[in-house]
């Protein structure tokens, strides 16, 4: 059983994938940085806010314990107020537009690579040009000369 897994993470398909998931991971981690740090407090600021990520709307009431600040979606959230996170939502949608969009250009980019170079390997596989006549001619004389004879010595027997 160990040879047979030892084998199935040998193949490439697998280490494809992990390669693609760690590096996908990582550049997630990039994507979230450019929408949270980069597109979204410009969008916050166009629409009157710099954290676009913390608009929401109670939709239960807060506590009568709660000593949090009321305005605070992360902090109302973590004490259990239910509510309707708005701005979150939109801010992981823009995020998902944003790596949906960067993959798009990367595979594009590879399938440009991949059609250049099939179309350059069809260009080099094409038929070599046929020998002029010269050549051709020279290599039957060359060719005759060998079977002939030296003078002096015998016949090749056939």
């Amino acid at each position: 059983m160990l040879k047979d897994f030892r084998t199935f993470i040998a193949r490439g398909n697998v280490l494809d994938l992990a390669v693609g998931v760690i590096i996908g991971g990582a550049f997630a981690t990039i994507t979230k940085s450019l929408t949270d740090d980069i597109i979204m407090p410009v969008v916050g600021a166009i629409f009157g806010g710099f954290d676009f990520s913390s608009y929401f709307v109670k939709l239960g009431p807060v506590p009568a314990t709660y000593a949090g600040n009321p305005d605070s979606y992360a902090q109302l959230k973590a004490a259990g107020v239910p509510l309707f996170g708005y701005g979150e939502f939109v801010t992981v949608v823009i995020n998902f537009l944003i790596l949906a969009f960067i993959v798009f250009l990367l595979v594009r980019a590879v399938n440009r690579v991949i059609a250049a170079a099939e179309r350059e390997k069809a260009a080099g596989v094409a038929e070599p040009a046929a020998d002029p006549a010269e050549v051709v001619l020279l290599r039957e004389i060359r060719d005759e000369l060998k079977n002939r004879p030296v003078a002096g010595t015998t016949p090749p027997s056939i």
